[in-house]
């Protein structure tokens, strides 16, 4: 496999092009507000999994996702499960714990919906994050799916912290199966709701002892695209080696690049604490390895077997357009839990 075609056909794939998209949606949003995103006021700046507010003596997140409409077609329950699930992994990316969800689904009859409602209830219990509200139509000519959560946490874990010299690491949940044909690891359903709630538990605990303050988690544009945007929002760049990627068994290399993994984060790690978080990650069963460096450019470069390829160059072309100028403003790991950016 050439390394130079398979960045070009990462570039090219879904999940990239639907984060590229994102740059346009934040540039025409800035245009339309007094001051751009930028005074919107928040603790991180836009580009971050959830929204933080300085609130009280830490932080409420706020986030929503929304399904593709393909996947919502094709497999309702799942959409409806996934669709709480990515929430929750968005608020713990952030260092929080989820406390509710409110759903909105539109639906080309009842039968659909009640496949949608049935995932989001599984995921609800699973995660033990409760169902407080909604929106339905069912008389839509096609599904849809959108879903809002909220969290607090007391110290944030955010894209804005990656620093020169930090090492990237790769934390993933490998007990699972690809939900065919969409790219989609399953390492969820049918998992002890207990250990997934422990296994999430580990990203507010990194945050509150200092070990780590900047994480992502794993999403549609799978680990090197979310790697990306991470390294895009603290304006800096790395060197990614793919041969230290945590990989399944008998999986193919390339699709699970692509993969969006129901547990699985990119953290930037000071390089004293590394080990230990590495440890933290391993002791629950779970997948961890250290797989690039973060350096001061502004380029992603990807090594295989010796070979070497550009991946990304933030100077040239932004990949979610992220004010990464506002890098400096996030609050750091030891700052004080009421003092805002």
């Amino acid at each position: 496999m050439s390394l130079d075609a398979l960045v070009q056909r990462l570039r090219e794939s879904r999940g990239f092009r639907h984060k590229t998209d994102i740059a346009e949606v934040v540039a025409s949003l800035s245009e339309r507000l007094p001051g751009g995103v930028a005074a919107l006021g928040q603790a991180v700046a836009v580009g971050d999994d959830c929204a933080a507010i300085t609130d009280r003596d830490g932080y409420l997140l706020f986030a929503i996702e929304g399904l593709v409409s393909d996947f919502v077609e094709a497999m309702p329950w799942f959409a409806g499960y996934s669709s709480v699930m990515v929430n929750v992994s968005d608020i713990y990316a952030m260092g929080g714990r989820p406390l509710a969800v409110v759903d909105a689904l539109w639906s080309d009859g009842s039968a659909r919906a009640r496949d949608m409602l049935a995932g989001i209830a599984a995921a609800s219990s699973a995660y033990g994050v409760p169902v407080v509200g909604g929106h339905s139509n069912t008389r839509s000519a096609q599904p849809q799916l959108a879903v809002s959560i909220i969290g607090r946490a007391c110290r944030l874990l955010s894209s804005f912290n990656a620093r020169a010299g930090d090492r990237l690491v790769m934390a993933v949940d490998l007990r699972g199966r690809f939900e065919d044909p969409y790219p989609f690891w399953n390492a969820s359903v049918g998992a002890p709701a207990e250990r997934l709630r422990a296994d999430l538990e580990l990203l507010p605990m990194l945050a509150e002892s200092g070990l780590c303050d900047a994480a992502k988690d794993i999403s549609m544009a799978g680990a090197l695209g979310t790697s990306l945007m991470l390294l895009e929002c603290s304006g800096v760049g790395a060197r990614i080696d793919l041969d230290a990627i945590p990989c399944p068994d008998g999986v193919d290399f390339e699709r699970w690049l692509s993969a969006f993994p129901s547990f699985g984060f990119v953290l930037s790690v000071r390089k004293p604490q590394v080990e230990t978080v590495l440890a933290r990650f391993r002791e629950r069963g779970l997948a961890c390895a250290a797989i690039g460096t973060v350096d001061a450019s502004h380029e992603v470069v990807v090594t295989q077997n010796d070979h070497a390829a550009l991946l990304w160059n933030f100077a040239n072309s932004p990949f979610i357009g992220a004010p990464s100028n506002q890098a400096a403003n996030a609050p750091a790991a030891d700052a004080p839990h009421k003092e805002p950016a």
